[in-house]
């Protein structure tokens, strides 16, 4: 994998209440998707933090809680400003690859009694028809082919390793289940192999987010 199949454009600040970070952007030459890469100012002690972020308007804009992407994407951005690292924010990902419309959809079929992985499905799509190709090339250009990668899901190791990139640690980006969200986290996990502690509600919100501040190990 090079970085052949992206197209990066002009670096910019971009203040954030996390910090400035460092923000440009990114055109697949093939599907024409743009995407974004920010990157702390600081340095990284070892390999540096990579968060693969997927588009979710619904978590990342309008704070829904019927997944935890926004939560995921305020603690990434903390972890990575703090500790230094890069978060790449992927567009086409919504709903897992499958569009916001189609997305939308999905979550009529759970309010039916379906599950996320089953809701894909009957609709004709895969349980996660997402590609990582665009973010592996993003990666690349940017010098970042070994990393400490922020995720539960195996799948994003396994395919960034596919496609070149060293992984030489995977760190959790697990926040606090809430009662909108539970089955959808216990989904995850028992489905799609994520990495999850999943607490019950009523304990889980007892429970602040992993302070950001005190970073993964070395």
């Amino acid at each position: 994998m090079t970085e052949s199949c992206v197209s990066g454009g002009p670096v910019v600040s971009l203040p954030t209440k996390f910090g400035v970070f460092q923000a440009q952007a990114w055109t697949d030459k093939v599907t024409g998707a743009e995407h974004l890469s920010v990157t702390s100012p600081h340095a990284a002690q070892g390999d540096p933090l990579v968060r693969l972020h997927s588009e979710c308007l619904t978590g990342d804009v309008l704070g829904s809680y019927r997944c935890d992407c926004g939560e995921q994407l305020d603690y990434a951005l903390g972890l990575i400003y703090t500790h230094g690292g890069t978060l790449v924010y992927l567009r086409g990902h919504e709903g897992r690859g499958i569009g916001l419309a189609n997305k939308m959809r999905a979550y009529a079929l759970q309010e039916a009694g379906a599950d996320t992985v089953d809701a894909n499905e009957q609709l004709g799509f895969p349980a996660d028809a997402r590609d990582y190709a665009s973010a592996a090339g993003i990666l690349v250009a940017l010098g970042l082919d070994r990393i400490k990668l922020l995720s539960n899901n195996p799948l994003k190791s396994e395919e960034l390793s596919r496609l070149g990139i060293a992984i030489s640690e995977i760190v959790a980006t697990e926040v606090p289940a809430r009662s909108e969200n539970v089955r959808y986290l216990e989904t995850k996990r028992d489905r799609m192999r994520h990495v999850l502690n999943v607490e019950a509600p009523e304990k889980a919100t007892s429970h602040a987010t992993s302070n950001p501040q005190e970073g993964p190990s070395a």
